[in-house]
């Protein structure tokens, strides 16, 4: 018989864009799951792991893209932009 997960939080927090790469999500056994938008005018490069690059990620997210991380993967999480602005950034959903 399958149990209905209930979600006890789901806090947001920006990252901010940069040149050099950045812990989206640290490593948390108990998370269900990430939601990341980028919410900038470049691609945003997302590695399951340390130190995203443009040629070692795991998958890449273009201006104003979405992708929901599921509960398989709770390690950290580290994106490099190709473009870093001031006051843009990820949205970063962490479903505990």
């Amino acid at each position: 018989m399958a149990s209905d997960v209930i979600l006890a939080t789901a806090p947001v927090r920006v990252a901010a864009s940069a040149s050099a790469a950045q812990v989206l999500a640290r490593g948390y056994s108990h998370r269900r799951g990430l939601v990341l938008f980028n919410d900038s005018v470049g691609y945003l490069y997302v590695k399951y792991g340390a130190d995203a690059t443009a040629t070692d990620f795991t998958f890449r997210l273009g201006p104003g893209e979405m992708r929901e991380i599921t509960s398989v993967y709770t390690g950290a999480v580290t994106g490099l932009w190709s473009a870093a602005a001031a006051g843009e950034g990820c949205a970063v959903t962490e479903l505990v």
